[in-house]
């Protein structure tokens, strides 16, 4: 098993596990979140794609299991599939588990900070293409979903809970505990600045990630 393959199995294990829990029932939802994780998946697949081969950023083979599709890793594509399984579990059971929380102030200011530093991050480093593109992509997420998203409390919350984790997983990925990151990033294309080891566009690329996926899977429930 592939170390790649290793942080997506054991960050998968315990929200499959607690699927089946009753006040939650995530499992109930199952039809709903695969038909969103899909069409995002395929997105964001291109995407990746596209990044790779241009050399934006890339992967570390002695870190994966040998299998690709086209020129990504069979991880990199699953990365797509567990990942937002994990945080829309995480959302689900903020909503079941805490369904009175006021959240309109939280969510006001953190959908201001997200636009105001997307649109910054994305004008001052448009020749960036991670930066610009990962913020960007936040930044209309946001609008569209601070205006039309009846659910968009609870996923601020839940994002802000799952950034522990994203820490965790993100870290391991690009290196904090390895002498070659899994995931490589070229420096022309990101601005520099990090969390740990992890790019500041990254955070930007995953809050994008799993709000299209929420957004989708609220429609597909609706």
């Amino acid at each position: 098993m592939s170390l790649y393959f290793s942080v997506l199995f054991f960050s998968f294990l315990f929200p499959f596990a607690l699927s089946f829990d009753k006040k939650v029932a995530f499992y109930k939802s199952w039809k709903y979140l695969f038909s969103a994780i899909s069409i995002v998946a395929l997105l964001f697949i291109v995407w990746d794609f596209v990044f790779t081969h241009y050399g934006f950023w890339g992967f570390t083979d002695k870190y994966l299991n040998g299998i690709f599709l086209f020129n990504l890793p069979l991880e990199e594509v699953l990365f797509f599939i567990i990942i937002p399984y994990c945080c829309i579990f995480i959302y689900e059971v903020v909503k079941s588990y805490l369904p009175n929380l006021k959240l309109k102030l939280i969510t006001k200011y953190f959908s201001l900070f997200t636009v105001v530093s997307g649109v910054f991050l994305s004008l001052f480093f448009a020749d960036n293409s991670y930066t610009f593109s990962a913020c960007i992509l936040s930044v209309l997420l946001t609008i569209f979903s601070f205006r039309y998203q009846p659910n968009f409390p609870f996923f601020v919350l839940s994002f802000i809970i799952s950034i522990i984790p994203f820490i965790v997983v993100n870290g391991i990925l690009t290196g904090i505990v390895t002498p070659e990151p899994i995931v490589w990033y070229s420096e022309s294309e990101i601005i520099g600045l990090r969390v740990f080891t992890i790019p500041l566009e990254d955070f930007y690329y995953s809050y994008s990630l799993l709000l299209s996926v929420a957004i989708l899977y609220e429609r597909f429930k609706r």
